[in-house]
């Protein structure tokens, strides 16, 4: 069971568990693939007419945020944009009969470092055996069932991305690029331009000179529906009624620590008689007073200065055994300390550099030297490092083997148990600065020992920082109150204005949303939004999760198809403005267009531009101008440009000189280069592809 514990934690495994479940597929000899996959009549998704059932589905989420400790909706988008990817993908895959088996799974088995220097599955030659891991798999099905089911849903995973690879490596083997495209691309790349141009940017206009009326912004929108289209969406304003401790109540919660740090004379309701209970300081039994009197259990570990994350860790390493500190602040919490032991220099900070050798464990498959050339160089490391010891970081960087060594091989602060039992002996043993060898099973370390400082056992007595019932209470009425006023028809936000409340709003809330500003984590309060009985103007009052209420009322709810001229009026109207401005300056500067006549006038800038290229399509003092730049190319030097449109305004450009690198004597290792960075986002540009031709249909808000 450790062992699948170590795959589902490690490497490709981390991804792929979550990844193509969906999926039955088989390892011949191995696997029975017998799947269960009890079918629903309404489903989660409906992707080009295959539907995504959703009890399998709820499983998926239910095990993502048990695995990862995620959140119902974090799991859930995650759920579904990898269904959503696979469910396409293997749709392709069927279209042309692409399919996975053992022999593609033990490649990508036999290809994980975790698993093959696992020495369960090594052979007498110290190789991995991908028969005795089929054979390991296989005697899971009796020995460890439960073990057995987590492998088959990783193994549907591991298949499914074998069967991506090899329709990606089909799509790599078809895609070529001439060398007439090379060519083209080379200059598209290294060609550039001088220019000279004239801006008469667009507020040369002013706004108020141009009408556009509501019709004109409804006609620009239907004739751009693609940019338009919305889903459903909901607005909402809240008041948030925070459960805090007042002044009064932190006060009492710290008189209540106080009294316990000395000896108290207290009456005993069972005995009738008065009985005399010991201060914190001195009893002996601390366990049993802090389960007693604390809400946090008694902690037994040992622990280093700076686990203590407070302002208060120097005052208490400073104390003697024995001795209390406080009542205090830490975070939400109020606290009486107390010191029971202290350890001294027990907490060690050292680096490494870790020579290893091949059979070592956790060795790199890349590791092929011997134990004895590992020593050897073990040994020529250390001369070197007290020779220059103050370079330690770079000469771990550029030996170690250990996976430490991308930061100078710093391991942070230890203590005993959490090394190998060597090298804590070492460490522990010298002082701070001593530099020395040390072997481990996992090779040769070469250590230097950079601080050390004290382990102490501390007792603590906490109480949380919470309210008191009293002020649980009152903010429950005062919550209330503000729901029924709100809900009688009288204005909400004049209310709270009344009241002195602080009203926050939010639009476009997305059916799938989880949380909003100023309140994680309230997919109750998305999902009462879009239900059918909620209507504009609700008011309802929702708990929260740290205590205390928000008062919600519902503002505004669109359904999904053509943005209003509310929703996009502005943005629409800016577009419009625009193009008319083009037209107006145009027309104005149509019969008095030549460059000495722009360049009189003070509100048109002039400027020059060198080497500019269309990869990188910028202007100096304008921005980002691709039309410009591409018309720059069309001209002939010398040549003058028709007054055009661009983003900041309306330009006239001169090309002064077009820049034309020399050719390339052979265009094939700069074909090789392009091929290699388009494949890079290969998977993504496919999937993205197919995916915007889908017929895909989302039910995940009926469920969640």
């Amino acid at each position: 069971m450790a062992i699948l514990g170590k795959i589902r934690e490690r490497s490709i495994f981390l991804i792929l568990v979550i990844g193509m479940a969906l999926f039955a597929f088989v390892i011949s000899g191995v696997i029975d693939g017998n799947s269960q996959n009890t079918a629903s009549s309404d489903p989660v998704g409906i992707i080009n007419e295959e539907k995504i059932e959703s009890e399998f589905f709820r499983q998926m989420v239910d095990q993502t945020e048990r695995t990862y400790n995620f959140s119902t909706i974090k799991s859930l988008n995650l759920v579904w944009n990898q269904t959503l990817r696979n469910t396409i993908f293997e749709q392709e895959f069927k279209k042309l009969g692409i399919d996975a088996g053992k022999d593609q799974l033990e490649q990508i088995i036999s290809s994980d470092d975790n698993l093959i220097n696992n020495p369960n599955f090594q052979n007498e030659t110290g190789f991995f055996d991908f028969e005795i891991f089929s054979n390991y798999i296989s005697q899971l099905k009796t020995q460890n069932p439960q073990a057995y089911e987590n492998w088959k849903f990783q193994e549907k995973s591991i298949i499914g991305v074998a069967k991506q690879r090899i329709y990606l490596d089909l799509i790599k083997s078809s895609n070529s690029m001439t060398d007439v495209e090379a060519k083209k691309q080379y200059h598209l790349e290294n060609d550039n331009v001088n220019i000279k141009y004239a801006l008469i940017p667009y507020d040369i206009i002013e706004d108020s000179l141009v009408d556009i009326n509501d019709n004109e912004i409804k006609k620009y929108i239907r004739n751009n529906k693609k940019n338009y289209e919305k889903d459903k969406t909901s607005s909402i304003q809240y008041v948030i009624f925070e459960e805090k401790p007042t002044e009064a109540d932190l006060l009492e919660i710290r008189s209540k620590l106080e009294v316990l740090k000395k000896r108290q004379v207290v009456y005993n309701d069972v005995s009738k008689l008065t009985d005399t209970i010991g201060g914190f300081k001195e009893i002996l039994n601390n366990r049993e007073f802090i389960e007693q009197y604390s809400e946090v259990p008694f902690d037994s570990v040992y622990k280093s200065r700076g686990r203590f994350n407070n302002e208060y860790a120097d005052i208490l390493f400073g104390l003697k055994e024995g001795e209390i500190f406080g009542p205090y602040r830490d975070n939400n919490n109020f606290k009486l300390s107390k010191v029971i032991d202290i350890k001294k220099n027990a907490s060690i900070r050292a680096s490494h550099i870790l020579i290893s050798y091949k059979g070592a464990t956790r060795s790199n498959s890349d590791i092929s030297r011997t134990e004895k050339e590992a020593k050897s160089l073990a040994n020529d490391v250390y001369r070197e490092v007290r020779r220059s010891s103050s370079d330690f970081a770079a000469l771990a960087l550029k030996y170690s083997d250990g996976p430490t060594k991308n930061r100078g091989g710093d391991l942070g602060f230890f203590q005993e148990g959490e090394m190998a039992d060597e090298f804590f002996a070492f460490a522990s043993k010298n002082r701070v600065g001593k530099i020395g060898i040390v072997k481990t099973e996992f090779g040769y370390h070469i250590v230097k020992i950079t601080d050390k400082d004290d382990l102490a056992l501390i007792a603590d007595i906490v109480l949380k920082a919470v309210a008191s019932e009293k002020t649980s209470n009152d903010v429950f009425r005062k919550a209330t109150q503000f729901e029924m006023d709100s809900k009688k028809g009288k204005d909400f936000s004049k209310i709270a204005e009344n009241e002195k409340y602080k009203v926050r709003q939010v639009t476009q809330i997305a059916q799938l949303e989880e949380n909003l500003p100023g309140l994680p984590k309230q997919r109750n309060i998305v999902r009462w939004t879009f239900e059918d009985d909620s209507k504009e103007g609700d008011v309802k009052r929702f708990a929260l999760n740290g205590g205390g209420y928000v008062i919600v009322q519902l503002t505004g709810k669109i359904d999904k198809g053509l943005a209003s001229i509310q929703d996009v009026g502005k943005e629409v109207r800016k577009t419009i403005l625009k193009s008319k401005k083009e037209a107006l300056i145009k027309k104005r500067f149509q019969k008095n267009q030549s460059f000495d006549s722009l360049a009189k006038n003070k509100n048109i800038i002039i400027e020059t531009a060198s080497a500019i290229n269309q990869i990188n399509p910028t202007l100096p003092a304008s921005g980002n101008e691709p039309t410009i730049i591409g018309t720059a190319f069309a001209l002939n030097e010398g040549e003058t440009s028709e007054l055009i449109a661009g983003e900041k305004g309306v330009y006239k450009i001169i090309l002064i000189k077009k820049n034309v690198v020399a050719d390339l004597d052979d265009y094939s290792n700069y074909s090789k280069l392009i091929l290699q960075k388009s494949s890079q986002n290969l998977a993504e540009n496919i999937f993205k592809a197919l995916e915007s031709v889908s017929n895909i249909k989302d039910n995940r808000s009926l469920y969640y």
